[in-house]
């Protein structure tokens, strides 16, 4: 079997475990009927959103700080990340007694800028971006000493992460197909050396797929290439996986024992985030909602798999309130449960009470409306409105526009 040659293996992963033992918690199943409902399969959630630091990454960079000589411990730990690494490893350094330093880009979101510091660790704010800090993470490395504690591409941090694996098997046992999102590829790989290699001591098979942002996919041109290569940019709200090169560790798992890499479009993330909140009671970062966005866009039908049992891995629940903020009304819009449009009215008394009337009467929900009487494209006599409402659905807002245009009203909706 393939995973004979890799450098990482399920001996590593259980070894690993047992470093991890009463420092993160087993996160739960959620058993998820909606989406059952959508495959016609049974579909499970791995909230690993609930984990200690809100994400997985502690599982991978404790067992990289602990397996450190006491003499390299002495000299400290430095990490560069915007977010969920920069929780992992602080948490981490304060269980183990480690002085940690974070590098976190300008601009990092307040609440885990405010967590990174409150695990302990000495947080520097340094460039406007992740690729800058690291560059400074490792400047600092190399002139103090600090063990530089990489994100994915060391096999320590691939078998702390690949302790997933085993909790799904062991909280899922019938499970044939699992999904997760995809960065540098840390956690895709440590999980599918323990589901691939345990399934196959079990004389089974276990379908393992990546999903990545589709402005953030550097697998799939490398899978195909056979080779690194290195995306121009990056631009996704799911800041978790905006990782421009795959790790060389992680690739070499991957395009050995991964199925398939798919990517997903930001609204499918953005309602996936939305579905998660409201029909699993889960807040999951959009990194985390991935996976739940590749099974809601059909992506398994497309790959020609017909599961029984799924999972889908919540990786993290990191988000930043202002973001939810943005990524809600973008879901939602998404969704076709916000509708804007734009009419041009008669400016004479009476008309914003007509088209209010008709769109009352379709039980739309008005939450806003925008007049104006100046514009290149207005004569005189006319008004520009734009109305924003809430709608139910698909169905609903093209009740709304029809009862617009049955009236003579030319509404043009505004993305």
């Amino acid at each position: 079997m393939p995973g004979r040659e890799l450098n990482v293996q399920l001996s590593d992963i259980t070894s690993a475990r047992e470093l991890l033992e009463g420092v993160i918690v087993d996160t739960p199943m959620e058993h998820s009927r909606a989406l059952g409902r959508m495959l016609g399969a049974t579909v499970h959630l791995k909230a690993e959103n609930l984990q200690r630091a809100g994400s997985f990454k502690v599982r991978g960079a404790y067992v990289r700080m602990a397996r450190l000589t006491e003499e390299e411990k002495s000299r400290g730990v430095v990490a560069a990340s915007a977010g969920n690494h920069a929780q992992g490893v602080a948490l981490a350094a304060k269980k183990l007694g480690v002085e940690a330093t974070i590098f976190m880009p300008r601009g990092v979101a307040l609440p885990k800028l405010a967590a990174t510091r409150d695990h302990g660790a000495e947080v520097v704010l340094h460039g406007s971006n992740v690729d800058e800090a690291l560059a400074e993470a490792q400047r600092f490395s190399d002139e103090s000493g600090a063990v530089f504690i990489h994100p994915f591409n060391h096999t320590d941090v691939v078998a702390g992460q690949g302790t997933i694996g085993l909790e799904i098997l062991e909280q899922q046992p019938d499970v044939d197909t699992v999904l997760m999102g995809i960065g540098g590829g840390g956690l895709l790989a440590g999980a599918a050396v323990a589901l691939k290699q345990q399934a196959a001591k079990q004389g089974r098979t276990i379908k393992l797929i990546g999903v990545q942002a589709e402005n953030a996919a550097a697998y799939p041109p490398s899978l195909a290439a056979d080779a690194l290569v290195p995306l121009k940019g990056v631009r996704t709200i799911a800041d978790g996986i905006a990782v421009g090169r795959p790790g060389e560790i992680p690739f070499e798992i991957i395009k050995e024992l991964v199925d398939d890499v798919v990517t997903v479009s930001e609204d499918a993330i953005a309602k996936a985030l939305i579905f998660l909140m409201e029909r699993s009671k889960l807040i999951v970062e959009p990194a985390g909602a991935v996976g739940v966005a590749a099974l809601m866009e059909g992506k398994l039908e497309e790959l020609g798999i017909t599961p029984k049992s799924v999972v889908a891995v919540l990786s993290g629940g990191n988000i930043d309130p202002m973001l939810m903020l943005r990524v809600i009304q973008h879901g939602l819009a998404a969704a076709d449960r916000f509708l804007t449009v734009k009419l041009m009215l008669k400016d004479r008394p009476g008309e914003l009470a007509i088209i209010s009337k008709i769109i009352a009467d379709t039980d739309a929900n008005v939450i806003g409306v925008d007049h104006s009487r100046i514009g290149g494209e207005l004569s005189m006599g006319n008004v520009s409105i734009v109305i924003n409402m809430e709608t139910k659905g698909s169905e609903h807002s093209a009740l709304v526009l029809n009862s617009l245009r049955a009236e003579g009203y030319e509404p043009l909706v505004m993305s």
